[in-house]
């Protein structure tokens, strides 16, 4: 289903997760195994969830690496739709 403005996976990240466990973006970061740049950088929305880190998130807080992974391809393609426009493709047929 095609979600209209999809949120950053980040923001569902510290608003759903970290948030309500009270967790800092230091502490998740350590539990990670990642450093907290690159975990500021996802719920700032300047990165995007990688398998690797959809893999972390998914054993830390027992969600599945896919429900990540998925987010993430649905606001790059809402965000890729926005910026490309109408594309001039042709639609192929059977000749």
């Amino acid at each position: 289903m095609k979600m209209h403005n999809p949120p950053h996976p980040g923001e569902i990240l510290r608003e759903l997760c970290l948030e309500p466990l009270g967790v800092t973006v230091t502490r998740a970061a350590e539990a990670l195994g990642v450093s907290r740049k690159t975990l500021s950088s996802i719920l700032n929305g300047r990165a995007g969830i990688s398998p690797e880190m959809a893999l972390r998130l998914a054993k830390a807080f027992g969600t599945s690496p896919e429900s990540w992974l998925n987010q993430q391809m649905q606001y790059d393609l809402w965000v890729t739709e926005k910026s490309v426009g109408k594309l001039r493709v042709e639609k192929l047929s059977a000749a």
